[in-house]
């Protein structure tokens, strides 16, 4: 397997059984306000640091709760080490990890791990596959789900006009509260809609992985979808009558 795949999969694995079985409860106490503006909890650190423990030797790390922890470099790893914080902290099984390469400011590799269910979705310039945290050598080809019935509006209840509008053109959704697993799951579901600030710890990792989907991505928002015509409508509805 590649070496930063592998070593990306065994610190996930390191991370799960570090919050599932934690030694203590100052794993959910909550720090200071991290370099990407949330507050950090323990299990946000403790999992930081298992990240940098095992990559920093393939490149400098940018991550969502301490921002660069060594020198920029021409190669570079994006992190967020818990996505869906508040999702773990609430015991809702939406949540996981996030990490893209890249080589000279050119997504090269990204891994995305929902640690609540163990599912990990891989992409590098080679292989783009689905597999888990219990059977890493399983390669699982990724296909599109052409029978979904939901998309995925992360943020949407800060948008309700919005939610309202798609909702009357039968464009259903579920906000699950964890941007980068839900561009992963982006092949599997109706379409992945986000507005908000725009974070490379969210996006980065998630981006890569779903990027021979329709998409677009503006500083306004993001859109991704299998479906040609569900994603012009989704548009329409965005540019026309929303902004």
């Amino acid at each position: 397997m590649n070496p930063f795949i592998q070593a990306v999969i065994e610190s996930c694995r390191e991370v799960r059984d570090l919050i599932t079985n934690p030694p203590d409860l100052s794993l959910f106490e909550s720090f200071s306000r991290g370099y990407g503006g949330d507050v950090s909890s323990g299990f946000d650190l403790q999992a930081e640091a298992v990240f940098f423990k095992n990559l920093s030797s393939f490149g400098s790390i940018y991550s969502e709760e301490s921002g660069w922890m060594s020198p920029k470099s021409s190669c570079n790893i994006i992190l967020d080490p818990i996505d869906g914080s508040d999702n773990f902290s609430s015991f809702f099984p939406y949540y996981g990890v996030s990490v893209a390469l890249e080589d000279d400011t050119v997504t090269t590799q990204a891994v995305v791990c929902n640690l609540a269910n163990g599912e990990i979705f891989v992409r590098t310039k080679e292989e783009y596959y689905r597999t888990h945290l219990e059977a890493s050598h399983q390669k699982i080809s990724i296909q599109s789900n052409t029978k979904a019935k939901i998309g995925l509006f992360e943020k949407g209840p800060e948008h309700p006009a919005l939610g309202e509008k798609l909702m009357h053109s039968k464009l259903k959704y579920r906000s699950p509260g964890a941007l980068a697993l839900s561009l992963a799951y982006a092949p599997y579901v109706k379409y992945v809609l986000f507005l908000g600030i725009m974070r490379s710890f969210d996006i980065q990792a998630g981006l890569y992985l779903s990027q021979h989907l329709y998409g677009f991505q503006d500083e306004r928002y993001i859109l991704l979808s299998s479906d040609k015509e569900v994603f012009d409508r989704i548009r329409l509805i965005v540019e026309k009558e929303y902004f």
